[in-house]
């Protein structure tokens, strides 16, 4: 039955992903994700991942968030964080200047970048993530990104992304036009979904980009999440007393 409720990968066309969408319509819809982000699980599921991990950092740590949006998922990450003792800097990288700028605002850094080549050196962040960015490429180039958040970290990588299933396709739809979500947003909210992946993808992606047998789970809302330590990692963190 599962089996019949997934469809294969679809490559689809997201209007987001064009850099040429007016930035008032890509304001309005990066506004409806974020509000699907708390509502459908997105957020819960992120912090899901990194929950676990908190232990294993430093007091004071780096996260680089990359996709950020409007980084609504990385100030969860920040208080997520700070309750468990961790003092968390948040870098955020997005592909067009006024998402960038946005969330510039909210973060302690911001910048222009590109997810394949991200202009951060090796092993300089403690925690590398990526939030429902991974579905939007092609498998190579999503080979890539993991890649490159492997190279980056040198503490956990942190992959959420979307399961794909046919109910969760149409459960979105239903529910953005409900909620009055713009149509640019039920467009690609639906694209996104058909172009997530299964438990299995995720972590063979993973495996052929690192070598590394991550961590994956199935969160609520067809959510997916993939964690594995980083190259540079060593031997895990350990904090000193108080």
């Amino acid at each position: 039955m599962r089996a019949r409720l997934t469809p294969a990968r679809r490559r689809g066309v997201e209007i987001l992903d064009d850099p040429a969408t007016p930035s008032d319509v890509r304001a309005r819809s990066m506004a409806d994700i974020a509000r699907s982000n708390v509502l459908f699980g997105g957020t819960r599921s992120a912090m899901q991942a990194l929950r676990p991990l908190l232990s294993q950092l430093p007091r004071r740590a780096t996260l680089l968030d990359v996709g950020t949006g409007l980084a609504d998922i990385p100030i969860h990450a920040r208080d997520e964080a700070r309750r468990a003792g961790v003092s968390l800097t948040v870098i955020g990288i997005d592909f067009t200047e006024s998402v960038a700028r946005s969330a510039r605002v909210r973060l302690e850094a911001a910048a222009v970048g590109d997810a394949l080549r991200l202009p951060i050196a090796d092993g300089s962040v403690d925690v590398a993530m990526c939030s429902q960015l991974l579905h939007h490429f092609v498998e190579s180039d999503a080979t890539r990104l993991i890649a490159e958040l492997h190279r980056v970290s040198r503490g956990w990588i942190v992959v959420s992304d979307l399961r794909r299933s046919w109910i969760a396709a149409s459960g979105f739809w239903l529910a953005s036009v409900a909620l009055r979500f713009q149509a640019v947003t039920r467009h690609d909210g639906v694209t996104s979904v058909l172009r997530g992946f299964t438990a299995r993808e995720l972590g063979a992606l993973v495996h052929e980009a690192t070598g590394e047998s991550p961590t994956v789970r199935r969160g609520a809302f067809w959510r997916l999440n993939a964690t594995w330590p980083a190259a540079h990692a060593g031997p895990r963190f350990s904090r000193a007393p108080r």
